[in-house]
């Protein structure tokens, strides 16, 4: 089963995902208000306006797996509240330490994770 993480590296992880999530609200925040600021500026002619609404929609898109992330770094900080942070949710073993170091909102471990994946590329 997995080791049990000191208060040290908890706090550690706890200080990286709150980096991480205050970093991609920073960005999101900064993409919603572009959007808003196109909005606002009346396009001159019908180019204009399909040059912006296009625009708009990548950046409002671009946000997407942020905040995908964010959820998952919200689930990962609760993980890490309740003792179950670096383990795998679904086979229950032991996050390799390079993969929770590399990507510590991870919910899974690397097998679990490309079974996961190769679910998603058959469908």
């Amino acid at each position: 089963m997995a080791k049990k993480m000191n208060k040290k590296e908890r706090g550690e992880f706890r200080k990286l995902l709150a980096a991480k999530k205050e970093s991609i609200t920073r960005k999101l925040t900064e993409t919603i208000t572009e959007s808003k600021e196109m909005e606002s500026n009346v396009a001159q002619d019908l180019v204009d306006k399909a040059e912006t609404s296009y625009t708009k929609e990548f950046l409002l898109s671009l946000s997407d797996g942020e905040r995908e992330q964010l959820l998952l770094i919200d689930e990962a900080l609760k993980r890490l509240e309740h003792g179950e942070f670096g383990v795998c949710q679904v086979c229950h073993k032991e996050i390799g330490a390079k993969r929770i170091v590399a990507i510590p909102w991870t919910p899974l471990c690397i097998d679990c994770q490309q079974k996961a994946e190769e679910e998603l590329q058959a469908q």
